[in-house]
């Protein structure tokens, strides 16, 4: 029985993980598949369980039936600013970062010297004061229609995870992407779920130790302005509705 609660256990962590039995071996780095260790054919060996530990926070007390802890989360989520930088004056300015460099940024978030290469202004309104910011492009349509692909949003550094807000948008930097999502606490869960406002895009939960930076998002600059608004919308529907009353009314004197 207690073989398998393990095994049960490390196939609930692999589905909760989202990957394939090969795609788990491989993570893991045991051979082409994790299929003879969830049939028990394969003791569940020690560099295993270490690997869980190292990449996943999964708490091996769980694994063997001792807890029901499943993860184990650092008291002390860091997600502040891991560089700021300065100008010549030594006050602190706001970093661009556009798409492309974007790609590099989890990689290269504490290397000071990688920062050198975006631009960086001073912007003086008082709204940028007493705080750190960065501007980060926007790629893809996951926020449509507040954000369009090529929009700029300005970023607060969040000084901790419990300052969240459900109806802010954030920049949250992963291990290795950087997406503006909402972010949702459920009670009672230790995941934090990412949003989109496109319905096209499901929402979908992370761990909290996944998150290496995240920002608030406060203003955006945006280069697709139009002159229509919401009231010329309604008189353009209003304009086609009459205009196909009129039609409707040709056809019965026809």
């Amino acid at each position: 029985m207690e073989n398998e609660l393990i095994l049960k256990r490390f196939i609930d962590i692999r589905r909760d993980l989202g990957y394939t039995q090969v795609e788990f071996a491989k993570v893991l780095g045991i051979s082409s598949t994790t299929a003879d260790i969830e049939r028990g054919r394969t003791k569940l060996s020690g560099k295993v369980v270490t690997e869980l530990l190292k990449q996943f926070k999964v708490n091996p007390l769980w694994l063997f039936g001792d807890s029901e802890e499943k993860y184990l989360q650092p008291t002390n989520i860091n997600v502040i600013p891991k560089v700021v930088t300065v100008d010549a004056s030594e006050n602190e300015n706001m970093v661009l970062v556009n798409a492309k460099a974007a790609a590099g940024y989890p990689q290269n978030i504490q290397d000071t010297s990688w920062y050198r290469q975006l631009p960086a202004f001073d912007l003086p309104i008082p709204e940028f004061r007493n705080a750190t910011y960065r501007g980060f492009q926007v790629e893809g349509d996951s926020m449509y229609p507040n954000l369009k692909p090529g929009d700029w949003v300005l970023a607060r550094g969040v000084e901790h995870i419990d300052y969240v807000s459900a109806n802010k948008m954030y920049v949250v930097v992963l291990e290795d992407a950087v997406l503006v999502k909402k972010i949702e606490r459920k009670p009672n869960s230790n995941n934090v779920t990412l949003i989109s406002l496109n319905p096209n895009y499901p929402p979908y939960e992370i761990k909290p130790f996944q998150m290496q930076e995240l920002w608030e998002v406060n203003s955006k600059i945006t280069f697709s302005l139009d002159a229509t608004t919401d009231k010329g919308l309604l008189r353009q529907l209003q304009e086609s509705m009459d205009e196909l009353k009129s039609q409707i009314k040709h056809v019965k004197k026809v």
